[in-house]
């Protein structure tokens, strides 16, 4: 395996460097394995607990680091800045308890606990330490943290609805949140699912090389913030994956809407107009830096520069490493915290509701 050179932008800057321990072993732990791999100026992972010495032995050889069978013995060799939980939701908050009892900082995995008696449970017990943060990743990714930039700017005015058509429940319920700049305030939930037919070409294991439509089920939901904000939840099985039910995203505000990549506000008082958020690419035609994302951009100014620019990663990626950032950021004390325990376990709460 050749080690990458650190990955550098051409927005140089000083980054202090982040370590994490990880629990779990699973498909989702390796994403975080991969920013540590990538950009080990800024992330350093000290080890894995896999439960298994099977699982842990793949860990060894894929990634090079140690692994350990308890999360005592992970603590035992070196006490990172904080410890990711990346387990199974029956488990998460027993392993969450046992690290805020030594005063380890952890980022759990969304959600932190499977049900509304597990949340609040979760709650009693570690609630007031203030130590439990949740990888929400979502309003991160590259395309919502533009949105939310152009929101914020006041471009469409005082936003009042958003409709989320893309990921689930929890994290659905977080964007809108986001966009609508609603607090832990009550929400009333109205829900409804539906079957139909639905082709279903590729899963997490690949390509199905089916063409047959089969029953799937779509769940709509439209949550009552209060106060003149709505949300519309919008999600077919699957829709992570499928390419014939592509993701989409509206904020509508009190002088324009956002949807999707498209931007439409008034100019002055009797001209609307119609902008574009447009995503810059290297790699393209005569460009030889490499296949690689930059920045977005709306009529000709910046909202959102890609930090990590050298590392060719996608989306996801760029959420992940930013969330990794800002936990390191959070245990030095340097920046507010990224996603609280309570903000999860509310947006769980009305994912839980839909």
């Amino acid at each position: 395996v050749l080690v990458p050179a650190a990955v550098t932008s051409k927005m140089q800057r000083r980054v202090t460097q982040a370590s994490f321990g990880l629990v779990g072993a699973g498909w989702r732990s390796s994403v975080f394995l991969r920013m540590a791999y990538l950009m080990p100026d800024r992330f350093r992972a000290t080890g894995v607990v896999a439960r298994r010495a099977e699982s842990g032995a793949v860990v060894e050889q894929d990634w090079g680091l140690p692994t350990f069978r308890t999360v005592d013995e992970l603590l035992t060799v070196e006490q990172p800045d904080f410890v990711i939980v990346s387990v199974p939701w029956q488990v998460t908050p027993e392993l969450i308890g046992r690290l805020v009892e030594q005063g380890i900082p952890v980022l759990a995995e969304t959600p932190p606990a499977p049900d509304l008696p597990g949340l609040n449970a979760l709650w009693s017990d570690v609630g007031d330490t203030g130590l439990v943060q949740v990888a929400e990743q979502y309003p991160l990714m590259p395309l919502h943290a533009a949105r939310l930039a152009i929101v914020e700017s006041g471009v469409i005015g005082k936003p009042t609805s958003v409709l989320v058509s893309s990921t689930h429940l929890y994290h659905a319920v977080a964007l809108m949140r986001q966009f609508l700049s609603v607090d832990r305030e009550p929400a009333d939930v109205t829900a409804h699912t539906f079957t139909a037919e639905l082709v279903d070409p590729i899963t997490p294991t690949g390509w199905t090389h089916d063409t047959e439509a089969r029953p799937a089920e779509t769940t709509l939901a439209w949550i009552d913030f209060g106060s003149g904000r709505m949300g519309s939840y919008d999600f077919t099985e699957n829709q992570w994956w499928n390419p014939v039910r592509p993701d989409h995203l509206m904020v509508r505000g009190s002088t324009g809407e956002i949807f999707d990549e498209t931007v439409v506000r008034m100019a002055d008082d009797v001209t609307p107009v119609t902008s574009r958020i447009e995503r810059s690419m290297t790699g393209i035609g005569m460009n030889y830096e490499g296949l690689d994302f930059t920045h977005l951009s709306l009529d000709g100014q910046v909202v959102f520069r890609n930090q990590y620019e050298g590392g060719r990663l996608s989306d996801d990626d760029i959420a992940v490493a930013t969330l990794l950032d800002q936990m390191g950021a959070w245990t030095r004390g340097e920046a507010r915290p990224p996603y609280p325990l309570a903000e999860a376990c509310h947006d769980h709460a009305i994912g839980l509701a839909i």
